[in-house]
């Protein structure tokens, strides 16, 4: 079994043995697992393999990329603006970023993004992987990309435009990039490690992701193999003409290939959306911040957080094959299929299992990362018996 390193406080013991167990049960190859009570650190645990090929083991200062956990920083950052006053969610996108008023897109309100009613979860035609690591050229399709649906009338999960939406008007208010702006409002307050952008100082530190589509069932899902029934499954919820997986793959399918997110060129751009690279003491931190004081620190007023945890969304998720996954502005929210502690708890989910969550009520906030992805997009056993254990706890 892997060596198990870190710490849990008194009472807490239930939570080292949780994350034990998914080592125990062949769940997991490496991972971190954090969380912070009432605003001090409770547990910080982690253990496994960094790097599976190479045998490299998971240290305490690894990091992981976590894929959509990034949509809760970048939320962060956009209700910031909004609580100084610089952002006002109901306004036209277009009167901070008058270029996506194009296509008939001048009415869509800022919250629209951020709880993705706005019917731009891809972008037509096609792009090239470098163009869609460029930044520009994606906000250019986007500016000139019709909504897919009437806005506001259905929502729908914009997986990876969510991060170029939110990013740019961001940018456009501060005038700086969404990485660069989180790195110094709330990453650097906080003394997280938590890259939108990776230095490549940083790089040696990144863990390897093992694939949440394995490659045989990837080569036949290209191939249109259908003997391969793992494929043909894959194909019918994530082929290149369903809506998952024109969301996943955008901006014009150039985010198809699995190995992309282990490379250097992904972990240097910035994609707000999906290639935050962290540790789960950070991301614990940061949502321990978000409801209450970390060490003088609180990145959210409580009057902002009561508007950036309000469901906005209602109904199944027209991306995400009708489940019942509701938005506030950029997070997820309570709801029957996220029943994480209380009516009032939020945070967000990334694509293999990461996590960072918070519950106002407990004032509990958790962190969660691995390199080896489970085929979700909402979490799985592991997290879930993690943040359970914390409950026990407390």
């Amino acid at each position: 079994m892997a060596e198990i390193q870190g710490w849990a406080a008194d009472g807490f013991e239930g939570v080292r043995a949780a994350f034990e167990k998914n080592f125990a049960e062949g769940k997991e190859v490496g991972a971190a697992f954090s969380a912070y009570h009432k605003g001090e650190k409770v547990a910080d645990l982690w253990g496994g393999v960094r790097d599976e090929d190479a045998g490299t083991p998971w240290e305490q200062d690894s990091l992981i990329p976590v894929f959509s956990t990034t949509k809760g920083a970048t939320a962060i950052c956009a209700n910031q603006l909004a609580q100084e006053g610089k952002l006002d969610m109901a306004a036209p996108v277009a009167t901070y970023w008058p270029e996506f008023a194009a296509k008939g897109k001048q009415n869509i309100p800022v919250s629209y993004l951020l709880s993705h009613q706005a019917g731009l979860a891809w972008v037509d035609g096609t792009m090239t992987p470098e163009e869609a690591l460029s930044w520009d050229p994606v906000i250019l399709a986007l500016e000139q990309q019709a909504p897919v649906w009437e806005p506001g009338t259905q929502h729908g999960y914009h997986a990876t435009t969510y991060g170029w939406l939110v990013g740019e008007v961001v940018k456009r208010i501060s005038g700086q990039s969404l990485g660069t702006y989180f790195r110094e409002h709330v990453a650097d307050p906080l003394g997280l490690d938590f890259w939108i952008g990776l230095p490549e100082s940083e790089e040696p530190r990144v863990g390897k992701l093992l694939p949440m589509i394995p490659a045989g069932a990837a080569d036949a899902m290209s191939d249109g193999d259908s003997e391969n029934p793992l494929a043909e499954m894959m194909q019918a919820f994530l082929g290149p003409d369903t809506p998952l997986g024109r969301a996943l793959f955008a901006p014009g399918g150039a985010l198809t290939d699995q190995d992309i997110w282990n490379s250097r060129a992904m972990h240097a751009a910035e994609v707000p959306a999906a290639n935050g690279i962290t540790d789960a003491r950070s991301l614990a931190r940061m949502y321990a911040a978000t409801i209450g004081e970390v060490d003088g620190v609180r990145v959210l007023s409580a009057e902002q957080l009561k508007a950036a945890t309000t469901q906005q969304t209602s109904g199944p998720n027209f991306v995400l094959l009708g489940m019942d996954i509701q938005f506030g502005l950029g997070f997820m929210v309570y709801s029957s299929l996220l029943p994480l502690g209380g009516k009032r708890s939020f945070g967000h989910f990334g694509a293999g299992g990461s996590v960072g969550w918070a519950d106002p009520d407990a004032d509990l906030a958790v962190g969660y990362v691995m390199n080896r992805m489970d085929i979700g997009l909402a979490g799985d056993l592991r997290s879930f018996n993690l943040i359970n254990a914390c409950y026990d706890a407390i």
